[in-house]
């Protein structure tokens, strides 16, 4: 199952992700001609990014809850960052699993944005390309399901939200910290417009159940192999009984007659 594309800045190579944890370099002119795979996840890849000005470097990332930067030409992974160890202990999203919805990038400070479907959450990091690793730096916590996320050069960071009053947030870094800011112009003006037209966008972004039915299945064959172990060795030990029944109250077994059965019972 396909999840999804991307192509090299120079139109040489289309880079696909799937179900099957493997990212796949494909030849633009020839699809059938493999470049190279980009194996690691241990589960469904969710989204592939192509970083614009580090042409050779690839955002991953996948249900097995990481974030991989890749040199995907050569197949080789750079650096991985475990999301699972980001969470606050007690936050609402610890024992949920999750996966990227959306990897965005802001080329001024080579920020990349990551979106994950089931969890209010925004995390940020830095990208260190002469280093080829990726640097957590904070996370953005909301109130409401976050739909989507986009950087905007000139902007900062917008985040569209299932919050009728407040559908659009920007966030710009301050201090060094990314938050949101209050509302301009611009903001209350595009507000407006996603309020004018709720139905259709709660029906459209509001109705996605992300990635839950795309990972694998665990079944405990040992429990289920356990009890039916200690129902054969019940079934046995019942039969076992039957055979020999306990000793009189003499030490020894009486047999029972057919014809003494019947009698006592009939009295």
């Amino acid at each position: 199952m396909l999840l999804d594309v991307a192509v090299s800045p120079d139109d040489r190579y289309v880079l696909t992700a799937d179900r099957d944890e493997k990212i796949r370099v494909s030849w633009a002119l020839a699809p059938h001609n493999i470049e190279s795979f980009c194996l690691g996840h241990t589960e469904f890849v969710s989204r592939i990014f192509v970083v614009p000005d580090h042409p050779e470097l690839l955002l991953s990332s996948s249900g097995d809850c990481t974030l991989r930067l890749w040199e995907y030409r050569r197949g080789q992974e750079l650096h991985c960052c475990h999301l699972t160890s980001l969470q606050e202990p007690a936050g609402p999203q610890s024992d949920k699993r999750f996966a990227a919805s959306r990897i965005t990038y802001w080329s001024r400070d080579s920020c990349v944005a990551l979106l994950c479907d089931c969890v209010p959450v925004v995390y940020i990091f830095q990208l260190e390309a002469p280093r080829r690793q990726l640097v957590y730096k904070q996370q953005l916590s909301f109130q409401h399901r976050v739909w989507d996320i986009a950087f905007e050069e000139s902007q900062g960071l917008w985040v569209l939200q299932d919050c009728r009053e407040a559908p659009l947030v920007l966030c710009r870094p301050v201090d060094g910290q990314w938050q949101p800011v209050p509302e301009d112009a611009t903001v209350k003006k595009v507000c407006t417009q996603l309020r004018g037209h709720w139905a259709m966008l709660e029906g459209s972004a509001g109705v996605d159940e992300g990635f839950s039915s795309l990972y694998k299945a665990t079944f405990d064959n040992m429990t289920t192999y356990l009890k039916k172990k200690e129902e054969r060795l019940q079934q046995q030990l019942r039969k076992k009984r039957h055979k020999n029944p306990p000793p009189g109250p003499n030490g020894q077994t009486k047999k029972v007659k057919a014809g003494e059965a019947s009698w006592s019972g009939s009295s």
